[in-house]
């Protein structure tokens, strides 16, 4: 299960551009990788860890600007097309699992 984060912040304002940066190294700190400018994914063992990502992340966005929170399955994930210019190249890959005995 993989947890996006879409946001569009404003940068206007040196205040605006602090906000910015605090919301995206939470996003680091947490774990998230970065996509896309403004797009970071993380992957989530199960929709239980994915709500305990989306309760921290309700707490920290910033009053202004936009956020969306998507969670999609490894299936779905795993549909997505990537391409840098023409060339396709594969998505982001779920990390190993650690196996405990």
């Amino acid at each position: 299960m993989w947890l996006f984060t879409m946001f569009d912040l404003p940068v206007d304002t040196d205040e605006a551009r602090k906000r910015y940066t605090q919301f995206r190294k939470f996003l680091l700190r947490e774990g998230f990788t970065m996509l896309q400018f403004s797009i970071y994914a993380r992957y989530c063992g199960s929709e239980e860890r994915s709500e305990g990502f989306r309760r921290r992340l309700r707490k920290v966005i910033p009053s202004e600007g936009q956020v969306r929170l998507l969670t999609v399955t490894d299936y779905q994930f795993g549909k997505m097309e990537v391409f840098y210019g023409k060339k396709q190249v594969p998505a982001e890959k779920p990390p190993e699992q650690i196996v405990l005995f």
